[in-house]
């Protein structure tokens, strides 16, 4: 009776590790999510390295050779058109003045006498007409002195501001030695190249897309306060780059950018019939992007997409995606490409609206 006792509890233990044993080979099968992309209108948001010039910026250079020996403003000093600027010694200039005037004066009198004796016929008209020729090159000699006079003192063009001052009062001075530079900020021009599709596109919808403000962003990251348009269009396209140059210009009122800055133009371009996908089902592999595409067998493809536009947890899709396609939403770093999965379909409009609650 004992030994029967023994070998029935032998019997149910062996049963009861058969049954663990069939039971714990049964594993959990995962199940994924998939959904397809969401046809919505948005905003598209393109950046252009950007150069800054100021509107008007002119190099402040001699006319003549002299000694600087007058310098009225400093660098960076705002000035007033018409307000001088610098002053030159140059040798000679006032006694061409002298010497000019002198020999008007004597072709005047020449003049006078000339045609008092042709009046008379006791000399030939001719004789008065080259005596008036006298006259006419001494006034030319003394205005010309006397503009080489008003050239030693240079006065600003225009109202704006001076740049650096490389040299130094007491310099000698050539013709034409730069001395400084003039800026006009009330208003900036920002350059930026674009692309020949970019272009077309813009020429194709020029009448709106002249209209879009455009922002700046500083080299800093901070946004500048005011928006500026596009202007202008340069008339050929750089052969090298491909790009063509879009001049905008940006009112600056409290002369916060400078000729020579550097930023970021950007621009928000409105795009209807976007498709729009969360950035979590995707990856990346070799600076390329992918998703995995499930087909009606369940089996996921990895596929390449290409992403026109990045939002807050959101990619816009160039290629790669129809409406068709059922992509994986989660378990894009378990799945491999070929993997038979389970999956369970999520409306792509909750998916959105999910993701919003969960920014907020």
């Amino acid at each position: 009776m004992k030994r029967f006792l023994i070998i029935s509890a032998i019997g149910i233990l062996l049963m009861a590790t058969g049954c663990q044993s069939k039971s714990g080979d049964k594993e959990d099968v995962t199940i994924y999510t998939t959904t397809t992309p969401e046809m919505t209108t948005t905003m598209i948001t393109k950046e252009y390295v950007a150069n800054i010039k100021s509107q008007k910026n002119i190099e402040i250079r001699t006319q003549m050779q002299g000694i600087l020996n007058g310098i009225f403003v400093d660098e960076g000093q705002t000035v007033k058109a018409g307000q001088p600027l610098f002053r030159i010694a140059a040798v000679g200039v006032q006694e061409d003045i002298v010497r000019t005037k002198a020999a008007v004066d004597q072709a005047r009198i020449d003049l006078e006498n000339v045609s008092k004796l042709a009046a008379g016929n006791i000399v030939s008209p001719n004789a008065k007409k080259t005596a008036q020729a006298k006259l006419r090159a001494s006034l030319a000699d003394y205005r010309t002195a006397q503009l080489r006079k008003q050239l030693t003192t240079i006065y600003a063009p225009f109202a704006g501001i001076i740049g650096n001052l490389p040299v130094k009062k007491g310099s000698l001075l050539q013709e034409g030695d730069l001395i400084s530079t003039l800026s006009d900020n009330n208003n900036m021009y920002v350059y930026f190249n674009v692309s020949e599709p970019e272009y077309l596109d813009y020429q194709m919808h020029s009448a709106q897309r002249s209209k879009l403000p455009l922002s700046l962003v500083l080299v800093n990251g901070d946004v500048f306060p005011t928006k500026g348009y596009v202007q202008s269009i340069a008339g050929e396209f750089d052969s090298q780059t491909g790009n063509i140059p879009f001049r905008a210009i940006f009112p600056n009122p409290q002369r916060i950018l400078r000729n020579g800055q550097t930023g970021t133009i950007r621009i928000d371009i409105p795009k209807a019939n976007a498709l729009i996908i969360p950035q979590e089902s995707t990856y990346e592999l070799q600076d390329r992007r992918y998703v995995f595409v499930v087909d009606g067998n369940g089996v996921a493809h990895s596929r390449q997409i290409e992403v026109e536009d990045e939002q807050q947890g959101i990619y816009v899709i160039s290629k790669g995606l129809s409406m068709k396609d059922h992509f994986l939403l989660d378990g894009v770093q378990k799945v491999k490409d070929g993997d038979h999965i389970k999956v369970k379909f999520k409306n792509p409009a909750e998916v959105m609206k999910s993701m919003q609650l969960n920014a907020n």
